[in-house]
């Protein structure tokens, strides 16, 4: 192989040549501008087409992540100039290989705060071992990507950062045939934020025909975290010390800051947030339902977008690992008892209850009822893993599940990760020796990342890295994750409104119906109130 020089719409691109955990090479890409540099006049507005350029440009390292704060080793880093995206490739084309590859977009997490495609996190060393090419994303975080006004003719609605995924997969259908990849069989994933992500792409009509398959990781539309407060206009006016939170004044006074200063008020507003506790989990900075115009990413609730069937029908996985709301721990390292200390900030903002209200106090009773009702509780570790798993991420993902599979005519499956191996990285990040597995562990077992051990023939870590690999590829080319040759792994069956069929991605592969029942059942009961949520 010679180092590989290859033509897109924008221009030349040098690439280099790297290398999978088979010592088989591949094609590498980096640091590839989709969009115009979202600076100056373009900050917090959509994304525009990329610019042209002359030369050949290196594209041999990765670009610059937006401007935001590690979320390992909390330092500042990146820019604003931040729209770029990596391409991996087994085969360019050639006169005598006109071949086109299945293609995978990876949206990463961080709470729409943090977080990038490079490679010391999303090395594509393992997927790169099948016939893929494998596309990794920026966009925009925080206040750069989720900023948003009500005064439309401030030309900021909010969702910046999910328009940037629209307009890199808009490069993706232009450009991806220059590096073997087949614009007519693309599948987008992500994990956490990434996973809400892919799940509003498959809502949005903005997103239209971009692509033809979903994998939504440990995150969905419906969960809170996916949702932006509604007091930001406030707490940006007061932080900027405004007698009246003017919309048009504090944007340009946003304008006028440079980058450190702008994130410096971020985080001010976000501290602002953590104290005052009372979004039932929406973010500061997070997507929005937006006002209709011609281009809205999403202008209705995401439930009532699924009830009504108008929306990117294609097959799609959800999955969920058994103990997301280890991530608590990893941010909070929680006090003991480990108890919550106010159960209505656990009321799902959906179910639209006033706080302190009766109805409001009983629901939060029931609650601390269900999870911490048995003497001592209040005291196990576990209780508190459970309870943030499943109100953070699980119900929501269940609910979404099942509302897809009632109204979809392509299948639905869904996945539990219960693996527990070195490659665990998130437990590993947070020194977590607990049974279960943290939100994110699931990271490792689909990317090469700087903590990843040399894997071992026939180890757990290499047969689970083998199985990830293999169900998410086998999707992603056939729409079908199960293996077309004989296979001693049970069938992965699509989830069906009455019968929530899964496997389980253990040390060996199972499949049930259902799991988590009881907990599920629980929080049916909860949403009892609200008869949208009934399948």
């Amino acid at each position: 192989m010679t180092e590989p020089i290859i033509c897109v719409e924008q221009g030349k691109l040098q690439g280099k040549i790297s290398s999978n955990i088979r010592n088989e090479n591949f094609y590498s890409f980096q640091g590839i501008p989709y969009a115009k540099p979202p600076i100056g006049a373009l900050r917090f507005k959509d994304p525009q087409p990329p610019e042209p350029w002359t030369g050949v440009r290196d594209a041999t390292k990765d670009g610059s992540e937006c401007y935001s704060r590690d979320m390992i080793f909390k330092k500042l880093v990146g820019s604003e100039d931040c729209l770029f995206l990596n391409v991996y490739t087994q085969q360019l084309p050639s006169n005598t290989n006109k071949t086109l590859k299945p293609v995978m977009v990876w949206i990463h997490g961080g709470a729409f705060r943090s977080g990038s495609n490079k490679t010391d996190v999303y090395g594509p060393e393992f997927l790169l071992t099948e016939d893929i090419v494998l596309v990794t994303i920026n966009y925009r975080l925080g206040i750069f990507g989720f900023l948003s006004f009500e005064d439309a003719s401030l030309g900021v609605p909010g969702n910046a950062g999910l328009k940037d995924m629209v307009m890199a997969l808009k490069w993706v259908q232009k450009n991806i045939s220059k590096f073997s990849g087949d614009p007519n069989n693309v599948t987008i994933f992500g994990e956490s934020a990434g996973g809400a992500s892919v799940h509003y792409l498959v809502l949005s009509p903005l997103a239209a025909g971009l692509f033809h398959k979903a994998i939504a990781q440990s995150g969905c539309a419906l969960n809170a975290f996916a949702r932006e407060r509604n007091d930001l206009t406030v707490h940006l006016a007061s932080i900027l010390d405004l007698k009246t939170p003017n919309e048009k004044e504090i944007l340009q006074r946003l304008n006028e800051l440079p980058v450190d200063k702008l994130y410096e008020i971020y985080e001010k507003v976000a501290v602002m947030c953590d104290a005052l506790q009372n979004a039932a989990g929406k973010l500061p900075f997070a997507p929005v339902i937006e006002k209709p115009s011609p281009g809205a990413f999403i202008t209705e609730e995401p439930l009532k977008i699924i009830k009504s069937g108008s929306y990117n029908k294609i097959p799609i996985v959800f999955g969920y690992t058994t103990r997301e709301g280890m991530l608590f721990e990893i941010w909070i390292k929680p006090r003991k008892p480990t108890m919550p200390k106010d159960f209505e900030t656990l009321i799902p903002f959906m179910l639209e209850v006033e706080r302190g209200s009766d109805s409001s106090k009983n629901i939060a009773n029931k609650i601390k009822q269900f999870y911490y009702g048995t003497p001592g509780s209040e005291d196990q570790l576990d209780n508190f893993y459970l309870i943030h798993t499943d109100n953070s991420f699980l119900r929501d993902i269940m609910f979404a599940t099942q509302h897809h599979s009632a109204t979809s005519d392509q299948p639905i499956f869904l996945y539990r990760m219960s693996v527990e191996s070195k490659l665990n990285l998130f437990k590993k990040i947070g020194s977590i020796t607990a049974p279960g597995v943290s939100h994110g562990d699931d990271i490792g077992y689909l990317f090469k990342t700087k903590l990843t051990p040399e894997l071992q023939s026939g180890s757990l870590e290499e047969l689970s890295v083998n199985r990830f690999v293999k169900y998410w590829t086998n999707f992603a080319k056939f729409g079908n994750p199960n293996p077309k040759d004989k296979s001693d792994a049970p069938e992965w069956k699509p989830v069906k409104p009455d019968e929530i069929n899964f496997i389980d991605i253990g040390e060996n592969i199972t499949a049930g119906t259902n799991p988590e029942s009881e907990r599920m059942q629980f929080w049916r009961d909860i949403f009892s109130i609200k008869p949208q949520y009934s399948i």
